[in-house]
């Protein structure tokens, strides 16, 4: 595949310059933007236009799933890559809801990055062979996450509240009153049946959304 243009999100300019290197030492693949987080990466989208996204997930602020979303709803068409460091399946389903066509991992070998790349963009889907076999053991084993019964929002705001923001840091970063945000902690505590934020953030840790680093 030749003519690729790609929009690199991160929020550390070395990992980018590095990913950087990689992508653009493919024939015709160029990094026509970068952005370090949510607001820069829907930002750089409508300016750049790039064939694929390539998204982290963990980001200062409103992270990936919501830059997903976001893009998403302004481009039905958008083809986006998760690239992030968390492993559980639950996370990596939450970001195919929220529009995301593939999930690497960056654990993963770089080939395998690439060939995700390529898969989507011709449109297809990619996932890492770690990812592919955790969403593989989640169904044969049955097993439930926290996240389930959460919206791609909620998982959104979960993780923030979890990585210590506030309701009014919450609010100017999403955009949302803050009797919204309110109203989504309260239903994100009584889905998941916390009655604290300690809770909640314990839940979160559990579910691979958070590392307990970021907390």
């Amino acid at each position: 595949m030749s003519g690729l243009s790609i929009l690199l999100v991160d929020d550390h300019p070395v990992v980018r310059e590095g990913y950087r290197r990689l992508l653009e030492r493919q024939p015709g693949y160029r990094v026509v933007a970068e952005a370090e987080n949510a607001a820069e990466a829907y930002r750089a989208y409508k300016e750049s236009a790039p064939d694929i996204v390539i998204m982290d997930l963990s980001m200062p602020g409103a992270g990936g799933l919501e830059a997903v979303r976001h893009i998403r709803q302004w481009d039905r068409a958008a083809r986006i890559l998760v690239f992030t460091m968390h492993q559980a399946a639950a996370f990596a389903l939450k970001a195919f809801e929220a529009g995301a066509s593939g999930y690497v991992t960056k654990s993963s070998a770089p080939d395998q990055l690439v060939r995700a790349v390529q898969s989507v963009a011709r449109g297809g889907r990619a996932l890492s062979d770690d990812i592919a076999q955790e969403i593989a053991a989640d169904r044969l084993s049955n097993r439930s996450s926290a996240l389930d019964g959460l919206g791609t929002r909620e998982t959104e705001i979960l993780r923030m509240v979890a990585s210590g923001m506030d309701t009014q840091q919450i609010a100017g970063e999403l955009r949302l009153s803050l009797k919204t945000v309110q109203n989504y902690h309260y239903q994100i505590k009584s889905k998941l049946g916390a009655r604290t934020d300690a809770h909640l953030v314990w839940l979160a840790i559990g579910a691979g959304l958070i590392s307990g680093s970021e907390q």
